[in-house]
């Protein structure tokens, strides 16, 4: 699909969209632009551009269809025509209309209407949502500025509400960055470009519409989206855009929880992962994540912290690619291992607690100071806890203990866990004693899996665990019995 898009569109975009939208919006390039280069977009004939309603989910068609025949204006806008121009499958499907959420509700009995910040309509297909907003417009009037339960800004020029409602050119100008500023009609087949999108989505660039700085006090997760968009589409940050993320890092202290763990989702379970760690890195935005590992990682406390990371988020990466499951709870108890170490072996140094109570001590602290940073739900927490209480499970392998841990529901996160353990001591070339014994227990687990039952008994026989770990061994033979010459008869 992706080489019929681009040879039909290849020509015709590059001789007179491109040509054309340079000429409208040759002065919008520049860092301070106005809402006068919103007042005369780019309009693609159906003829000029590859989207079309064939590459559109057919529950998103249904509500745009609604909304026309209600008497409102609707658009498929953002993402969606974003991935058309580009060739790729869209994987969600936002629309923008002109009816407030009031009234697009009282068209949908299937619609549900959320948010607080800004108000926005799911209509609800199964599993699918399509999700409506309704044009935004600025905050001009005083009337707005002083009515908090429409709009409200924080001290650093953060949007707490925003349920202003305004024209699609305006709308427009809202939108974050220039390549999400398109707007498709199902009524009239036609996009409508009006930042010079179309343009930056074929020259590969992510630029912000309007002043940067502004647009990140507005909403400092906007810095997030600049690097999540760069690398899922391979494009390349603008110099005016990027250049004050580092200095407003500080802003995303200012980020709820909750909202964290939906932008660490986006980031680390999308198939780029490696990418958007690096990036976040060289920003400054990793530490309003993990700020635990983030100075694990600036002190260097930890030598295979950054490569165990790594591999980690390699591994995710290619299961997602691959269209395998994953859980955000394996790279959770991955980021969060090193720094539970840490917590553990501190507790043993301070206190004289068993091995038992140092760990839940551990986890208590651990989960409280990350907590603040990513509210992880309490589904996650319970994974990652027996992903990190199984590393001792597997270890303890006598009698019928193998055979519990193999029956555990969590064993096959576990075991993967183990051998991510393995493999960065292997890849470290760790000689050391513990180094060599957990790429031996990786081993044996690897081989306990693939034999039969009766197998199974004979490795469980020939393993004893001591007070410092496994061992392999062999039986002491009993010496005969003497006996008393005394009691012979």
């Amino acid at each position: 699909m992706r080489e019929k898009l681009i040879v039909k569109t290849g020509l015709i975009i590059i001789k007179s969209v491109i040509n054309l939208c340079k000429k409208v919006f040759g002065k919008a390039r520049e860092k301070n632009s106005t809402l006068s280069s919103f007042e005369q977009p780019i309009i693609l004939s159906r003829d000029q551009h590859p989207v079309s309603r064939k590459h559109i989910s057919h529950n998103a068609l249904k509500v745009l269809y609604r909304l026309n025949k209600g008497g409102f204006d609707a658009y498929l806008v953002g993402g969606g025509v974003r991935d058309i121009l580009l060739g790729f499958e869209p994987k969600d499907f936002d629309i923008a209309t002109n009816a407030t959420p009031e009234q697009i509700k009282g068209l949908f009995r299937n619609c549900r209407l959320i948010g607080r910040r800004f108000r926005l309509a799911h209509i609800v297909f199964g599993r699918e949502i399509i999700e409506v907003a309704t044009f935004r417009g600025h905050h001009d009037s005083d009337e707005d500025k002083n009515c908090q339960k429409i709009s409200k800004q924080s001290e650093d020029g953060m949007l707490l509400r925003d349920n202003i409602y305004g024209s699609i050119e305006e709308d427009a100008e809202r939108r974050d960055f220039t390549i999400n500023a398109l707007y498709y009609s199902a009524k009239d087949f036609k996009v409508y470009d009006f930042a010079n999108g179309v343009a930056d989505v074929y020259a590969k660039k992510i630029r912000l519409i309007g002043d940067p700085e502004t647009r990140y006090r507005e909403d400092p997760v906007r810095m997030l989206r600049a690097i999540r968009f760069a690398t899922k589409l391979d494009m390349e940050i603008d110099a005016d855009t990027k250049a004050p993320i580092k200095s407003l890092a500080p802003l995303m202290a200012n980020i709820p929880p909750a909202r964290l763990f939906e932008e660490f989702l986006k980031l680390f379970m999308s198939g780029k992962a490696v990418e958007n760690f690096q990036q976040l890195r060289d920003y400054s935005l990793f530490q309003y994540f993990f700020p635990a590992v983030d100075q694990q990682l600036n002190q260097n406390t930890q030598p295979y912290l950054a490569d165990f990371i790594n591999l980690a988020m390699k591994n995710t990466d290619h299961r997602v690619n691959n269209e395998q499951r994953v859980s955000p709870a394996f790279l959770f108890a991955a980021m969060l291992w090193y720094p539970m170490q840490e917590h553990i072996q501190r507790l043993n140094n301070e206190t004289q607690l068993t091995p038992q109570d140092a760990f839940f001590g551990a986890l208590s602290e651990i989960m409280s100071e990350q907590q603040r940073s990513i509210a992880i739900p309490k589904r996650f927490q319970a994974v990652m806890k027996d992903i990190w209480i199984l590393q001792e499970k597997l270890v303890r392998r006598d009698g019928k203990r193998a055979f519990k841990a193999f029956e555990h529901p969590k064993f096959r996160a576990g075991y993967d866990f183990l051998l991510l353990r393995a493999e960065i001591e292997n890849a470290a070339g760790n000689t050391s004693e513990q180094g060599a014994a957990l790429q031996e227990l990786a081993k044996w687990w690897s081989d306990f899996q693939d034999c039969n039952a009766d197998t199974q008994q004979v490795m469980v026989k020939s393993v004893v665990t001591t007070k410092s770990g496994p061992r392999r061994t062999t039986r002491k033979r009993r010496k005969p019995r003497v006996l008393n010459s005394s009691s012979e008869t």
